[in-house]
């Protein structure tokens, strides 16, 4: 694919995903739009077998916009980076097409693997600031991870992920839109089970009071009984 192809592609992506841009212009200002312009260069020098200059411009260019991205990785179509700073791809990674990341996401090798030791995320996926996937899994396509998650196993399709370790709650099999950016609607297990915790405590506490004021009753019968006799 030609230079001009990559420059009007990535251009694209940005106009059509962040609200923010008011002028096209501002989009040359962009870490995303700068980082994956070379990212495209190094990676193909890195399928060359020019390994040196790959690293070079993905070091330049991480200096540059706070983005690492490995020239080894595989990048579809259409990723987003919104922000940016933080963000990290390892050498292995596969990233499919529509895939969108927020600032200080981690998308790493555990450190005990060999060969492919990166995830591969599949196509329309969103990963909100923070995230860490660490691992060579897959998560699949149209699927959100939250804010702050750590995920270290599988991720079926149209899932969205939360948590420490990251927890899969299913969406009643309905899919994630694929131009969606809302990262701060998600489902919230760990709050739901505080919920849960918080009314199996009152209704346990109701009982306790009211076994108390039974008993209370009946020592009052007794003692009625023990007058009498």
């Amino acid at each position: 694919m030609s230079f001009i192809k990559h420059f009007k592609e990535e251009f694209q992506v940005i106009q059509e995903r962040d609200p923010a841009i008011k002028t096209p212009l501002e989009v040359l200002l962009y870490p995303s739009f700068r980082v994956m312009i070379k990212y495209r260069k190094a990676h193909k020098l890195y399928l060359k077998g020019h390994y040196f200059m790959a690293r070079w411009i993905s070091q330049r260019a991480a200096r540059r916009t706070g983005i690492e991205i490995h020239p080894g990785a595989t990048i579809g179509k259409g990723l987003f980076i919104d922000h940016g700073s933080g963000v990290i791809i390892g050498e292995t990674a596969i990233v499919g097409d529509n895939v969108t990341l927020y600032q200080g996401v981690t998308l790493g090798g555990n450190g005990k693997e060999t060969g492919k030791r990166h995830p591969t995320i599949k196509d329309n996926v969103m990963v909100s600031a923070g995230a860490k996937i660490i691992g060579s899994f897959t998560v699949g396509e149209n699927s959100k991870i939250g804010a702050g998650s750590v995920v270290l196993e599988e991720v079926p399709p149209n899932c969205t992920v939360v948590g420490i370790p990251g927890r899969v709650v299913r969406q009643k099999n309905m899919k994630v839109p694929r131009n969606s950016m809302d990262h701060c609607h998600l489902p919230d297990p760990v709050r739901d089970d505080i919920r849960t915790l918080q009314r199996e405590n009152t209704a346990l506490t109701n009982r306790v009071l009211e076994m108390e004021k039974e008993l209370r009753l009946y020592k009052k019968e007794r003692e009625k009984k023990d007058e009498t006799v």
